[in-house]
């Protein structure tokens, strides 16, 4: 039996972002200092931006809302692969670093994908 969702705290789509956030901060933590207003700023708000979304949106009334909220943090979800691939360029993290990150991004999308259809 499945247990009834509450709040967004009871999501794994929520849950998944805040996962990703923690490794965005601690993959970052790395990064030279100069970089913290440059690329160590944008990669923690669009994590940060990921279950955030999620949040705001399972809060509001309308369906129409909450997919609105969800997109955003698809978006935001694309904006941080981009950012990852730079830090990779930039040779700031590892390439399997990147693979296990980008990994866990694309599962949170593929959540949030499913979410929006199922608002639909």
């Amino acid at each position: 039996m499945t247990d009834k969702i509450r709040n967004f705290r009871d999501l794994n789509i929520w849950k998944k972002g805040i996962e990703i956030v923690k490794d965005v901060y601690k993959l970052t933590e790395r990064f030279y200092r100069q970089e913290l207003y440059g690329l160590t700023s944008q990669m923690r708000r669009s994590s940060i931006s990921i279950p955030s979304n999620v949040a705001e949106g399972f809060n509001r009334f309308h369906n129409k809302e909450y997919k609105q909220f969800l997109y955003i943090a698809l978006g935001s979800c694309a904006e941080l692969e981009t950012q990852i691939e730079i830090s990779l360029e930039l040779k700031y993290i590892e390439e399997k670093e990147k693979i296990d990150l980008l990994e866990k991004i694309n599962h949170e999308s593929r959540m949030l994908t499913s979410l929006i259809k199922k608002l639909n």
